[in-house]
């Protein structure tokens, strides 16, 4: 079978660990081995994990900021020109353009603005909601909210070769190697 109809059909090798540090190892090993396209699970986070992983920053923090700040400049464009052009009214003296008064608004707007960005940017840039993975059909897989850890090689590894891949799971003393089906 070529490497490439490999890829097709597998997502990957799945290993699981009885604990962090393990893991920790397995995947400072992938990464020397060549290995790109790692998933670590654990039952809670592990400290250095995300490092070892190399993993990207993500751009929440940015489409929050651009969230913020256009949710609160169309706040506070909606008022001036509720109030400037659309229907100007003389209260008290004051100009129409009263941009203090348009302050809590516009304030409150781009906090609205920030947090629902900030949660839908998560949500997509999570691929969520995703109701199935194909790990979750690996049967030691149930027990990753519990007591184990699993270090995923994926199919789309650059360097995968499913032999290669099982033969250097199998150095690190997994308890288990599985086969992760991509069904989708």
């Amino acid at each position: 079978m070529t490497a490439s109809a490999q890829r097709d059909k597998i997502y990957g090798l799945l290993a699981e660990f009885a604990d962090p540090r393990s893991l920790l190892h397995a995947v400072s090993s992938a990464r020397v081995a060549g290995y790109t396209h790692l998933e670590a699970f654990s039952p809670y986070p592990i400290e250095g994990l995300y490092q070892a992983l190399r993993l990207k920053h993500d751009r929440v923090a940015l489409i929050t900021l651009v969230g913020g700040v256009v949710s609160g400049a169309l706040g506070y464009f909606m008022q001036w020109y509720a109030n400037v052009v659309d229907y100007p009214l003389d209260i008290g003296g004051r100009p129409n353009n009263s941009w203090p008064a348009f302050i809590p608004i516009t304030f409150e707007l781009t906090v609205l603005g920030a947090a629902l960005s900030a949660a839908i940017g998560m949500l997509a840039l999570n691929r969520l909601p995703r109701p199935n993975h194909p790990v979750f059909n690996a049967r030691a897989f149930s027990r990753v909210s519990k007591d184990r850890f699993f270090l995923c090689i994926k199919g789309d590894d650059p360097t995968f070769i499913l032999t290669d891949a099982r033969v250097f799971l199998n150095s690190l003393a997994p308890l288990s190697i599985s086969e992760v089906r991509d069904e989708d």
